[in-house]
């Protein structure tokens, strides 16, 4: 029986650690496409390397990197779903 309570709770966990994942995401997302149509609107641009770039190519990249981090959440949980992973320091270490 205690074994049952405590691999619920473990599983909670993991859900609760993958949603909050795909929230930060989306808001990554969300942040990059407001940055880009403010600057848009605005004509904001940065100077890089003595050149102008406009602030909606940056917007731009952060909504791309959102995108990718969405989609390796995903990648993520399919993985950390599974009933044979588990915890372990040896994922950590890197083999030379």
């Amino acid at each position: 029986m205690k074994n049952q309570a405590k691999k619920k709770g473990l599983e909670r966990k993991k859900i609760v650690a993958i949603w909050i994942l795909y929230v930060l995401s989306a808001v990554i997302i969300l942040i990059g496409v407001l940055f880009s149509i403010f600057s848009f609107r605005n004509q904001v641009s940065f100077p890089v390397l003595h050149a102008q770039i406009p602030g909606a190519v940056f917007g731009l990249v952060a909504a791309f990197l959102g995108v990718r981090y969405f989609l390796s959440v995903g990648k993520l949980k399919a993985e950390v779903y599974k009933t044979s992973s588990r915890f372990s320091w040896s994922n950590f270490i890197s083999s030379r």
